[in-house]
């Protein structure tokens, strides 16, 4: 919690008027015993209703005040919490952004996603409690047994033997219960993962008639939410009844010494009214002060889990020691490996090539062969764990991070547009970009056709995900992103695989008339959307099986032939066809 309080910082003046406020409410709730014991002791016993109407607009305006003080600090505590919420969810945020995929991985993907909202949320309510009431209740409760005190101290006693036994019974709930809301919280995590998965997978659930499946596994993880829920509810429910208990037991107590203090004239019957009173502001003070301890456990067992997001760090790329065996080549793939955190084995293995600047790099092989895992090291998304990638004879995980981003163009497998137009999401690629340079992406990537059959053309609106977009029309639009940015190196990570033969032709010959040597990376099934690149890596199980042009694969490399022929069977020589 304390890595947090530093949000708070910009509202030290609502922080300190919030609880005041709260005080002098508190004040003015401690004076009511007093007036209505004066109402009963010198109105009511002597018939002087005139005092007693006196004395009742005095109440009237204690009340009143109090109001007032309340409002007024609930306001200046809304005004914090919120405000401080709001700071440390887009501080979390912007941390977020700036973790690497292998970081984000290790923390999972849902928890984040807990930790953003739920949490944060829970952390607010406990800033906005405890601005309200962690000083207004001691001071009710403390406050009421001076003011008893002030009035009989037989009588006070009882107040010294009740509210220890209420701290005891308050503080040792809050012990027992933080650890486990820590783990409603983690099971909270589940149960968003799971709906998060079936919500994003929710096709091809309903095509493999999986409905019941994860409706079952959805029950399951809920069950274990729910029954942990419930086990630490159950401890926390004990708290109210008990000081319950506790404080009734003391009035009956306060009741009895009264009774017998009165009969010997030590006590009024109006200062035993007050008496009893002050024990009932006790009795709801705790209760609220129960309350509040509730909600400060839940925050600070929220707040450490957001704080433990803050804690994950990126760890330090260190550049491999060995020298670039290619130092003239302008981008080199050297001896690489690739092993994701947490993995048994290699998702790449010993990766070797060189490329020139302006060429056309394809990359191809089965399902599962390591394409995509080749393109996230070139892209620098994930560190190579053996051996080096150099950019102009400068390995790329010394460089700093965002001028690299700066120079590659990089198309994602999944295509992903965002909610908006279609200008604000080309403008991704460069925000300072003109209107012709959008129009002129969009030529290449084959998608201004697209917006111009679309109403608003550039100021079309997207959906979210680009839900009203189909497939294809997504792929070109996020290529026509890529483009925008004019990078030296443009990678496109199967992203013409929802395009049909004839516009993927059209999108590879005019990326061939890109200005400037642009260096272009395609990862593709199809043979036909890598065969006239100037060099084609073909993988095979996270190794690289061969190298080379079209024309010399089909020669001397059998993984390339048998992917090649199983596309067009009909090229196949006679004799491999016997």
């Amino acid at each position: 919690m304390k890595l947090l309080l530093k949000y708070l910082k910009d509202y030290k003046k609502e922080s300190v008027l919030a609880p005041l406020f709260k005080l002098l409410e508190a004040f003015f709730e401690l004076l009511v015993p007093l007036v209505m014991a004066s109402i009963i002791d010198r109105g009511i016993g002597n018939g002087d209703m005139g005092y007693v109407g006196k004395m009742g607009l005095c109440l009237i305006t204690l009340g009143l005040v109090g109001l007032t003080a309340s409002i007024t600090a609930q306001f200046f505590a809304a005004k914090a919490a919120v405000g401080f919420a709001a700071k440390v969810r887009k501080a979390l945020f912007e941390h977020i952004q700036g973790l690497d995929f292998t970081s984000i991985d290790k923390a999972g993907t849902s928890t984040l996603i807990t930790r953003m909202t739920s949490d944060i949320n829970q952390v607010q309510s406990g800033v906005n409690m405890v601005l309200r009431l962690f000083l207004r209740s001691p001071i009710v409760v403390f406050g009421s047994m001076i003011m008893a005190f002030t009035i009989d101290v037989k009588s006070a006693l009882i107040f010294v033997a009740a509210i220890p036994m209420l701290a005891i019974v308050v503080f040792g709930i809050m012990l027992w219960t933080m650890p486990l809301y820590k783990k409603v919280q983690s099971h909270l995590d589940a149960v968003l993962g799971i709906t998060r998965e079936n919500l994003t997978g929710v096709r091809v659930i309903r095509a493999f008639h999986k409905e019941e499946d994860e409706e079952e596994r959805f029950k399951e993880a809920a069950s274990v939410l729910a029954v942990s829920q419930t086990f630490v509810g159950k401890i926390s429910a004990v708290m109210n009844p008990v000081t319950y208990i506790i404080v009734n037991g003391a009035i009956l107590a306060l009741i009895y010494v009264g009774a017998l203090q009165v009969n010997v004239g030590n006590l009024s019957q109006g200062e035993v009214v007050a008496i009893i009173n002050y024990m009932s502001q006790i009795l709801v003070e705790l209760v609220k002060l129960a309350n509040l301890i509730i909600t400060i456990t839940k925050a600070l067992a929220c707040a450490d889990r957001v704080a433990d997001v803050f804690g994950i760090q990126n760890e330090t790329r260190k550049p491999a020691g060995r020298e670039c065996e290619f130092p003239d080549a302008y981008f080199s793939v050297e001896h690489v490996s690739l092993t994701y955190d947490g993995a048994g084995a290699e998702s790449l293995s010993d990766i070797d090539f060189t490329v020139e600047k302006g060429q056309t790099i394809g990359i191809i092989g089965g399902t599962g062969s390591g394409k995509t895992s080749l393109i996230h090291l070139i892209s620098g998304v994930y560190p190579a764990t053996a051996g080096g990638i150099y950019l102009e004879g400068k390995n790329i995980d010394g460089m700093d991070g965002n001028a690299l981003k700066e120079r590659i163009g990089m198309v994602p497998q999944k295509a992903v547009l965002f909610k908006g137009t279609v200008r604000s999401n080309l403008l991704w690629g460069n925000e300072n970009a003109t209107e012709d340079d959008l129009w002129q992406a969009l030529e290449l990537a084959q998608a201004k056709e697209i917006v111009e059959s679309k109403q608003g053309g550039l100021d079309a609106v997207v959906e979210q995900n680009g839900r009203n977009y189909s497939g294809g029309q997504r792929q070109r639009l996020t290529i026509a992103r890529a483009l925008v940015r004019k990078p030296e190196i443009l990678i496109l990570d199967d992203s013409a695989s929802a395009l049909d033969y004839a516009t993927d032709a059209k999108l590879r010959k005019a990326l061939q008339k890109l200005e400037g040597k642009t260096t272009v990376f395609i990862v593709s099934q199809r043979a036909s959307s890598i065969r006239h690149a100037d060099k084609i890596v073909v993988l095979e199980d996270g190794e690289m099986a061969c190298v080379g042009t079209h024309e010399e694969l089909l020669a001397g490399c059998s993984v390339y032939q048998e992917i090649y022929y199983s596309q067009y069977p009909e090229e196949r020589p006679m004799e491999d066809a016997r």
